[in-house]
C-alpha cells in the first residue's frame, strides 16, 4: 500500500509477486472499507504499509483495529526497490504501491505494526502540554506588549493571570480607537490566557514574557 491522506493505492501480489489485483480507494469510511474488502478476497494476506509512523499511521493502525496483520516499509526501503525494479526513481502511486508490496514480501524482519497503547497517549498529552505552553508563552507576550502601551511604565516583566486582570481593570480609561482596541485585546488575551492555563493543569503559574 502506497497511502496518502486523503487516498490509499494497493497492489496485491503473490509469492512470485504476480500482481492480483489494484486499485485506489479514499481514506473516508466508504473507501477504507471497500479498500478492506478487496484485500479480504485473499483468505492467506499480510499488509505492507509504507511509513507507518508517519503518512501511514492512520491507515495502519485502522487496519490493526480490524484484526489485520500489518507490516511497516520504511520509505527509503520502498525507493530502493522501486529504483532497482524500474531502473530510476520516477514516482507514480501504482509503481509506489507495487514497490512497497515486493519490499513487504522480500524483506525479512520488516517491523509488525501494533496498535497504539498508552505508550501512544501520554506521547499524545506531552505533545499537547508542550504546544499550550508555546502557544501560552505567546499570549503572554502580547499581553505585555499591550499594558505597555495601556499603563504608564508599563507592567513588570513577570506577572500572573491575576496581576495582568487587575492592572487592566485599573488601568486609566482608554482614549481613543486605538487605546480602546488595546484595551479590547488585552482582555480577550487575558481571558485566553484562562483557558489555556486550565487546559494544561497550571493554576497558579507565573507569566513571564522576554
Amino acid at each position: 500500500m502506497d497511502p496518502h491522506k486523503r487516498s490509499a493505492t494497493i497492489e496485491a501480489i503473490d509469492e512470485r509477486e504476480l500482481v492480483l489485483t489494484q486499485g485506489r480507494y479514499g481514506t473516508d469510511t466508504d473507501g477504507y472499507q471497500a479498500m478492506l474488502a478487496a484485500g479480504r478476497q485473499f483468505p492467506d494476506r499480510v499488509w505492507a504499509v509504507e511509513g507507518c509512523n508517519g503518512i501511514g499511521r492512520h491507515i495502519a493502525q485502522r487496519l490493526v483495529a480490524d484484526g489485520e496483520t500489518v507490516l511497516d516499509v520504511p520509505a527509503k526501503l520502498s525507493a530502493r526497490v522501486r529504483v532497482f525494479d524500474t531502473g530510476q526513481g520516477r514516482k507514480t502511486d501504482p509503481v509506489d504501491a507495487h514497490s512497497v508490496a515486493v519490499a513487504g514480501l522480500r524483506r525479512p524482519n520488516l517491523r509488525p505494526v501494533v496498535a497504539d497503547d498508552v505508550t501512544v497517549a501520554i506521547r499524545l498529552l506531552v505533545d499537547r502540554r508542550d504546544e499550550l505552553g508555546r502557544t501560552r508563552t505567546e499570549t503572554v507576550s502580547r499581553i505585555h506588549h499591550l499594558l505597555l502601551e495601556l499603563i504608564p511604565g508599563g507592567a513588570k516583566k513577570f506577572l500572573t493571570r491575576g496581576q495582568a486582570s487587575y492592572l487592566l481593570r485599573t488601568a486609566p480609561a482608554p482614549v481613543g480607537v486605538a487605546a480602546q482596541t488595546r484595551h479590547q485585546l488585552a482582555r480577550e488575551l487575558i481571558d485566553e490566557l484562562t483557558v489555556i492555563d486550565a487546559k494544561s493543569g497550571l493554576r497558579t503559574s507565573t507569566c513571564a514574557s522576554s
